[in-house]
């Protein structure tokens, strides 16, 4: 029976089923390929109908549509070292395509997906925009909260800071990408102390029940 299940790709007993990470990858995909398309989607627009115009205020005090060309990292951060920022992201990107080679996860999937969508949506712009290959300035155009004067930001930023903030959430709970849980007390442990609590009961036993037994 033990071998039909294996070759039914049924689980075998005492083993948990695993979701299918065909369709984990799936999702990590559609998520990065969402994230993706509103970033290039939103940036052809801001750069097509707001560059060398004023700013445009969406509410005021709160959210201003405002086109910078920025050479630096997510949030204007280390403006003078664009081409670092390009090798950063492509090595990024080919990490998470690693990874995803062992994703079981729902949350990780969709994790990741937020990451590799941002992660490319910024690259695409390095890659292709002035002044030069592998050295453009990425198209921000989302200022909150002008009056704390906020670093301006795009989609696939926030993409990038969603799915780190997820990614820190999934870590702290213990949620592994291959699908299982990292609890306080290693399984191994937790045998262990059981093995030992059985010997314990046997050792308490009378001999005369021990021998009858």
């Amino acid at each position: 029976m033990r071998s039909v299940q294996a070759a039914g790709g049924a689980p075998l007993s005492g083993e948990p089923a695993r979701p299918n990470r065909a369709r984990r990858i799936a999702l990590l995909v559609a998520v990065a390929a969402v994230v993706y398309v509103l970033d290039q989607v939103s940036k052809f627009l801001v750069v097509e109908f707001l560059e060398h115009e004023e700013p445009l205020t969406v509410v005021p005090g709160a959210l201003v549509l405002t086109v910078i060309r920025n050479a630096g990292a997510a949030f204007s951060i280390g403006t003078g070292m664009t081409i670092v920022f390009t090798v950063i992201a492509l090595a990024v990107v080919v990490a998470i395509v690693r990874t995803a080679r062992k994703l079981h996860s729902l949350p990780w999937a969709i994790t990741l997906g937020l990451l590799l969508g941002g992660a490319v949506g910024n690259l695409t712009d390095r890659i292709f925009r002035w002044p030069a290959p592998f050295q453009g300035h990425v198209v921000d155009f989302i200022q909150v909260f002008p009056v704390t004067r906020f670093p301006v930001f795009n989609l696939a930023d926030s993409g990038i800071v969603c799915g780190g903030v997820l990614a820190v959430f999934l870590a702290w709970r213990g949620y592994q990408i291959d699908g299982t849980r990292q609890t306080d007390e290693p399984v191994e442990d937790h045998a262990r102390d059981h093995a030992e609590g059985e010997a314990g009961k046997q050792a308490g036993e009378p001999a005369g029940e021990r021998a009858d037994g």
